[in-house]
């Protein structure tokens, strides 16, 4: 089955966040570079995409006009495409020409997709399961994804591990496999 890569949201956005932190970042940004290194050595298609809120608010990282909405810091890469979505999915994507993320994948016979980027349990996940509903085959590469620790309206704070963990047990078996980097192209 052929397969595409998702870089979902890997963004110099995130660092503008109160939340964000650095803990987690050296290792999630080689386990996506290496996904990237070893899809490209094998000719797998890399799909970017970027979460781009409407607006012209220099304030708001996740606006064009902030100049944050570019390729973070520490990975490299050159996407045989690129999408742009305001919603959590990135299936709801767009491309410069007005495609959607799913029609391009279509398209191209792609019917599994490896799940990396930021954050875990919002616009991974979301995109895990839509891209399971839409009937494609989802390899969710848990150590490619990055989230940060939240707050229950209890006021307990909860660790990027015990969301990371709470998201693979939702979506193995229904959603998604759970891989990690080391055995996603398997």
């Amino acid at each position: 089955m052929k397969q595409a890569l998702l870089v979902i949201d890997v963004q110099e956005s995130f660092r503008q966040r109160p939340y964000f932190s650095e803990r987690d970042l050296p290792a999630f940004l080689r386990n996506v570079q290496s996904l990237i290194d070893r899809c490209q050595a094998a000719g797998i298609p890399i799909v970017q995409i970027f979460h781009e809120e409407p607006g012209d608010d220099p304030g708001n990282p996740f606006c064009a006009a902030s100049g944050a909405v570019r390729t973070m810091r520490g990975l490299t890469l050159q996407p045989e495409t690129v999408f742009r979505k305001a919603v959590h999915s990135a299936m709801f994507g767009r491309s410069a020409d007005g495609k959607t993320l799913e029609q391009w994948l279509r398209e191209r016979g792609i019917g599994e997709l490896l799940i990396t980027g930021i954050r875990t349990e919002q616009c991974c996940e979301t995109t895990a399961r839509h891209a399971s509903d839409l009937g494609f085959g989802v390899r969710y590469v848990g150590d490619a994804t990055l989230t940060f620790p939240m707050r229950t309206r209890g006021g307990r704070e909860v660790s990027a591990a015990e969301i990371q963990e709470r998201t693979e047990l939702v979506l193995d078996g229904r959603f998604a496999q759970i891989v990690t980097t080391a055995g996603a192209l398997a």
